[in-house]
């Protein structure tokens, strides 16, 4: 199939901007590469100490028979569901390693928080930059320099880009990444969401709202929702990084078990009917990996968090992307998706009907994705267009996916629920913000309404608690950016402002905050850039001033007379306000974190 001229198009502008900075990278990772393997490099006393907690048949095999060796980067806790499963992962992956003469070594863990914990609470202050906490913490876990070649083990929102990131560092390593997988289907995520409604109305209480919350979250394995964690594991898909089809398969089944020996299989090379090296990270993530993985996104209706995500990710293998390559590739990519929030399935239903997998083969064939790809396995893209089963002994095989098992969650790219991506980028005189449009009801694209501003979502459900939100209105929540709090998820926002347009009022949000992968019905311009804190033209907006967010044209603009708008002086934050965003629960410890900070369009960046 011939490449889409827009994706051939979008892929040449972004290499060639990213020229110098990528052919920088490429030398590094070639230097690095280039060295003799560790254990032969290393100082005896360096070599002694790397192995003196191993077995001594295992010391045998690394420094006397030279086998390769893997080092393991585990993001587990049983603190996450999605996390918990990986537990035994490294005694899996262990015994496999030794089955092929290998051996492995958790090379380090590192650190993962849950957002469906802190949700809502001061601790989100800290969540966007555990990502870069985790790439730290996955260099620290590498930086022992012994490794022929890594394997990560992480899956939920900021752990998986904070893995990736660190990888990339260390891009001359082959490097598989494993997932845990979604628990099963409990209560549906539209039964949860009314619940939640309902609670913030006051009819139901507590004890309610508490049960269709565990109903619904009720086992070890990722959220069922198609948020930023399930966006992650469809991305890693779409750029060759796991072992084909590995991404929803529920944990605790046999299968699973045998996808992370495989994993282990794949990274030493040994992987398939007619194994071949597994190529460095470095070299499989280059510029049309990366469009492979916005394709994906775009055509599935994920997570808003990756047009901060993978900027970040790019950038850490020296290519240079923004939010006008994702614009421009949404007006071109189908969405061949409806998984909640953008539709009633969930992703265990997704998987059903063919998963992530059916998608991939899709895009290839309508000439939407990059075929000529290097990834973790010898088959290259096209293995990841199959599925994954075990046979009576767990022995692998993959067969060809079929037509989509449910169109009501999947359909061909010939037919699809829209013929374009199922996100935005907006620009006008607030500046430049993306939308999740692929949920939001046709006759709410375009809202035009009278604005209430608030400094934080404590704020915004005090008014509605009060009614004072009741009438169209499109909510403004400032100070919320990278470097003025670390730029939480604004979850709680969510069902008061789907009450209040399920009311039939005009109802929208605009922010320099997240509102990630679970964003809903409700319009909502967020990521906002120029933040508040840097003087961006949020800081200005006053009550009453009359906002239009249109998605179909694409802009955001606040209806003043220009003269007025310039001439007026943007808002500064309260001292009181930088105080508490800046203490408490260990946040003073990320102050250089919010300093540094880039802003969203560039990543959220703390590094460069």
């Amino acid at each position: 199939m011939t490449l889409h001229p827009t994706i051939e198009t979008v892929t040449r502008r972004i290499r060639e901007r990213s020229a110098p900075s990528r052919a920088a990278y490429l030398d590094l990772i070639a230097a690095y590469g280039r060295r003799e393997r560790g254990m032969d490099r290393l100082g005896c006393a360096n070599i002694a100490h790397s192995v003196a907690g191993m077995p001594s048949n295992d010391k045998l095999r690394i420094v006397v028979e030279r086998a390769p060796h893997i080092g393991i980067v585990t993001a587990y806790n049983d603190m996450l569901s999605a996390h918990a499963p990986l537990q035994h992962y490294p005694d899996l992956i262990k015994d496999e390693a030794h089955r092929l003469g290998a051996t492995a070594q958790v090379a380090g863990g590192v650190p993962a928080m849950c957002d469906g914990v802190t949700q809502g609470t001061p601790a989100m202050d800290l969540s966007l930059f555990s990502r870069d906490v985790i790439a730290m913490a996955t260099a620290v876990s590498l930086s022992h320099d012994v490794f022929d070649g890594a394997l990560m083990l992480g899956v939920c929102d900021k752990i998986v880009p904070g893995l990736l990131i660190g990888a990339l560092h260390f891009g001359h390593l082959p490097t598989v990444f494993v997932p845990a997988g979604p628990m099963t289907s409990g209560l549906s995520n539209n039964a949860k969401a009314k619940v939640r409604e309902q609670a913030a109305q006051g009819l139901v209480g507590r004890a309610e709202l508490l049960e269709a919350e565990m109903s619904a979250y009720h086992a070890p394995g990722t959220c069922t929702f198609y948020g930023t964690a399930n966006s992650n594991q469809m991305l890693l898909e779409a750029m060759g990084l796991h072992v084909p089809g590995t991404a929803f398969v529920n944990p605790g089944r046999p299968l699973r078990q045998e996808l992370t020996r495989e994993a282990a299989r794949t990274v030493l090379g040994r992987a398939g009917q007619q194994p071949a090296p597994c190529p460095p990270i470095g070299h499989v993530v280059d510029e049309r990996a990366i469009v492979n993985a916005m394709v994906a996104l775009l055509a599935t209706g994920g997570s808003t968090n990756h047009l901060i995500h993978w900027v970040a990710v790019a950038r850490s293998a020296g290519i240079v992307i923004d939010w006008a390559d994702f614009s421009e590739l949404s007006e071109v990519v189908p969405l061949l998706a409806r998984v909640y929030p953008n539709g009633s399935a969930d992703v265990n239903q997704f998987q059903a009907a063919g998963g992530p997998g059916y998608v991939i083969r899709e895009l290839l064939d309508a000439g939407l994705m990059h075929e000529d790809v290097l990834t973790v396995r010898p088959g290259g893209i096209r293995e990841y267009t199959r599925l994954p089963e075990g046979d009576e002994n767990h022995r692998l095989h993959w067969t060809p996916i079929g037509a989509s098992a449910d169109d009501s969650v999947l359909r061909p790219a010939s037919d699809p629920f829209s013929a374009t991506g199922g996100l935005k980028v907006l620009t006008g005189n607030l500046g430049r913000s993306v939308i999740k449009v692929s949920a939001v009801p046709e006759d709410r694209h375009v809202i035009e309404a009278p604005a209430r501003v608030f400094d934080s979502q404590a704020a915004l459900l005090e008014a509605f608690h009060s009614g004072s939100l009741d009438g169209d209105v499109v909510c403004v929540v400032r100070w919320q950016g990278p470097r003025a709090n670390g730029m939480p998820e604004l979850h709680k926002l969510t069902p008061p402002l789907a009450v209040l347009q399920g009311k039939g009022y005009r109802v929208a949000l605009v922010t320099d905050g997240r509102m990630s992968g679970a964003s809903g019905k409700v319009p909502a311009a967020i990521h906002l850039v120029p933040e508040a804190l840097d003087g961006g033209p949020i800081a200005k907006v006053r009550d009453g001033d009359l906002i239009r967010l249109d998605s179909v044209a694409g802009t955001l603009q606040v209806l003043i007379d220009p003269v007025e708008w310039e001439a007026r002086q943007p808002a500064q934050i309260s001292r009181d306000q930088a105080i508490d965003s800046a203490h408490g629960l260990g946040r003073e410890l990320f102050a250089g974190f919010r300093r540094n900070a880039m802003g969203a369009e560039e990543g959220a960046c703390t590094w460069v």
